[in-house]
């Protein structure tokens, strides 16, 4: 499973970017740099997150440093697949 580009189809599908997403890099900056990721879309994200990889993140768990740039986002993801 390609981590990276199912991370990156969840953020085009709930930010709705019309494919945007396709062209983001590792090091893209995401919380602040992209105007429709704010708090609602973060928890929308986390929950299409726990969906497609079956797991469940807990509220201590996630902070802003998961949602700095694409990479911190699949590292997150990679850390609770394990």
């Amino acid at each position: 499973m390609d981590i990276k580009k199912e991370v990156l189809a969840i953020l085009d599908e709930v930010l709705s970017l019309n494919g945007r997403a396709a062209s983001f890099e590792l090091g893209t900056a995401l919380l602040g740099a992209v105007p429709e990721l704010d708090s609602m879309a973060v928890v929308g994200v986390i929950n299409m997150l726990e969906e497609r990889f079956g797991f469940i993140v807990e509220d201590d768990e996630i902070d802003g440093t998961a949602f700095a740039t694409v990479g911190s986002l699949v590292e997150f993801v990679e850390g609770k697949l394990g």
